[in-house]
């Protein structure tokens, strides 16, 4: 007989204030616990077009030195309205002393990066050090990826990224700006829906 569990008895907090507290070495990157949801554009010179999409990011911790990373978009049309699912990752940053971050993220089309960078004045900077892909992946050799609180704000960040990708150099790929909805913060008086922009 196979005993049930009910629920995980460490749940990931959300927030600096949730238990359990969040390891010392997470304090460059405690402004970005929580979720975001937010809007952006993106481009590439193999695509047909620029595109314009919906995306909601997720940092939690369990108290240990990293960060639980989770992140999905979905692409919109003209008027805002959602197309279909498009880009989805997971995975971990690793905080080092110094704010040194080790980055391990995961893609459902086979590629995984690992980054590293620095973590510090509302910040975080990941550049490859190396991807691994699947034998049907497309060929990613380089990402450089930018995390950047608000000044003042703390409950907005944005995000770029640049890839390297089927033969093209280090270049813009996608860019946004999250907005907080549940974390560190007040939590949202409205619908998700209203709180992207």
């Amino acid at each position: 007989m196979v005993e049930s569990v009910a629920e995980p008895p460490f749940p990931d907090g959300l927030g600096a204030d949730d238990t359990p507290g969040p390891h010392p070495l997470l304090e460059p990157v405690l402004g970005f616990l929580g979720v975001w949801r937010g809007r952006g554009r993106g481009g590439y010179p193999t695509l047909d077009g620029d595109f314009a999409y919906a995306q909601e990011v997720r940092f939690s911790h369990d108290g240990r030195p990293f960060l639980r990373y989770e992140a999905r978009a979905w692409l919109l049309d003209g008027d805002g309205a959602p197309l279909r699912p498009a880009a989805r990752e997971s995975g971990w940053w690793r905080l080092q002393p110094d704010g040194r971050v080790e980055a391990l993220v995961t893609q459902p089309t086979g590629i995984t990066e690992i980054l590293v960078g620095h973590a510090g004045e509302g910040a975080v900077d990941l550049s490859t050090h190396s991807v691994a892909l699947t034998p049907t992946a497309k060929d990613v050799t380089a990402t450089r990826r930018r995390y950047t609180l608000a000044d003042g704000d703390g409950d907005t960040f944005t995000f770029v990224h640049d890839l390297a990708a089927v033969g093209q150099p280090l270049q813009h790929h996608l860019s946004a700006t999250l907005r907080r909805a549940v974390g560190q913060s007040t939590p949202p008086t409205s619908s998700w829906n209203s709180s992207v922009q």
